[in-house]
């Protein structure tokens, strides 16, 4: 009988420590390491460009946006994740000297074709497992296109479906409204 071997979970404080020496970005999942996956231009300039965005509509305001370099920490019912979104909005921030934010109330992921399935799968139950995110946008890589999650009152979430250079996004809950035509700027089509 062969015998399979399971590494022993990595600790918060192993991964964030190592987090700081890599010169890869990886993912935690209560205990288990993974490497992202490289973007492609198109990917990041979209990012750049909705980070851009929620920067200059946020000038002034307490929220604040963060991009990819910086992680969400998750605490589920029975363990700890830290993903890194493409951007996210953030009104309560934690210290200047940790490594990730635990309040956001936007989180942003531009899809790849590489990262579909997880990013509509597990990392979107996870992001709408925050208590304090009210909005979760999916932006389509190759189409103006978008999907917005948003927060009802009474609990869960509806969703939205935003399609066409000329659509606008309207987000009263960080009272800001994105052109969807503009995450796009700079690209072809």
């Amino acid at each position: 009988m062969t015998v399979l071997l399971h590494p022993a979970p990595i600790k918060v404080e192993e991964y964030l420590e190592g987090e700081l020496l890599s010169e890869v970005k990886h993912e935690y999942l209560g205990g288990e390491v993974h490497a992202m996956a490289g973007a492609g231009n198109r990917h990041n300039q979209i990012a750049t460009n909705v980070t851009g965005l929620l920067f200059a509509h946020l000038r002034g305001k307490p929220c604040r946006p963060f991009n990819s370099d910086t992680k969400v920490r998750i605490e589920l019912a029975n363990h700890t994740r830290f993903y890194y979104p493409d951007a996210m909005v953030v009104c309560e921030r934690n210290r200047d000297d940790d490594q990730w934010q635990d309040r956001p109330v936007l989180i942003v992921e531009v899809l790849s074709e590489s990262t579909r399935r997880t990013d509509l799968g597990e990392k979107r139950e996870a992001y709408l497992a925050i208590p304090t995110l009210k909005a979760l946008l999916i932006v389509e890589p190759n189409e103006a296109a978008a999907t917005l999650y948003r927060r009802r009152p009474s609990g869960g979430f509806t969703h939205e479906h935003y399609s066409g250079s000329g659509e606008r996004i309207l987000l009263p809950e960080i009272e800001v409204e994105l052109p969807l035509g503009e995450f796009y700027e700079g690209l072809e089509p």
